[in-house]
């Protein structure tokens, strides 16, 4: 389960939220209002929660409240006022932390694995990507096929996470490169890359005939087969 509840009145805020999310392998569910909110909660169905304070019908306060008398679910408060009542209120309700608006995407995601993390959302076996025989430990940084282990350099390592991440999606070249970036100087051009994907397929994949770990989708990049989430 990977599902995130959002709770968000202005539509092009909530499309963003979820294009941004699903990017990084999450669902979403979302609703406009606080109505429509309790009709779509259901206990158990969400990993956590983000919701804009100001709704048309009611406040995010009233939906954190709601989630709070039936589980402890992580939540996450957008609002457009930053002043210390308004923060105050949400932390002593529960909330786990709030962003305002206007936000900044690649924030807001490293706030939510934040937030997951300390509600243990990355322990146990959600730490594991698994596709097919092949399975990666990210906390250890291991990887194994058939139960044995199989070592990658570095940047096959780097390449390799950076195609997990975005598991089922396809990736251009130019994304895998600028994902793979040596911040060390290291030059890695179009061409080392094909190298590097080559490695990783000989080292992981079984024969030709076998359905691949990772995909070429011509003309557009490469894509990795679907997994267990790694969140």
């Amino acid at each position: 389960m990977n599902k995130i509840f959002i709770v968000e009145d202005d539509a092009m805020i909530a499309s963003g939220l979820t294009y941004a999310l699903e990017q990084e392998g999450f669902e979403t569910a979302v609703a406009s209002g606080c109505e429509a909110a309790k009709r779509l909660y259901k206990p158990g169905a969400f990993i956590m929660a983000i919701l804009d304070i100001t709704l048309p019908d009611g406040t995010g306060y009233d939906i954190c409240r709601m989630i709070k008398a039936q589980e402890d679910l992580p939540i996450l408060f957008l609002t457009a006022c930053d002043d210390e009542v308004n923060v105050v209120m949400g932390l002593d309700m529960g909330a786990d932390d709030y962003i305002t608006k206007p936000f900044r995407i690649r924030e807001l995601c490293s706030r939510i694995k934040s937030i997951l993390r300390r509600y243990g959302k990355h322990s146990g076996e959600e730490h594991l990507f698994r596709a097919g025989n092949v399975t990666v430990d990210l906390k250890k940084a291991r990887v194994t096929k058939n139960n044995e282990e199989v070592i990658l350099t570095a940047m096959e390592y780097r390449l390799l996470l950076t195609l997990i991440s975005h598991r089922g999606q396809v990736l251009s070249r130019s994304q895998l490169l600028e994902g793979i970036w040596d911040v060390a100087g290291d030059f890695v051009n179009d061409n080392t890359l094909t190298v590097y994907i080559k490695r990783i397929r000989e080292k992981l994949e079984d024969d030709p005939a076998s359905p691949q770990l990772i995909k070429t989708v011509r003309g557009l990049g490469y894509c990795l087969i679907s997994g267990t989430p790694d969140y």
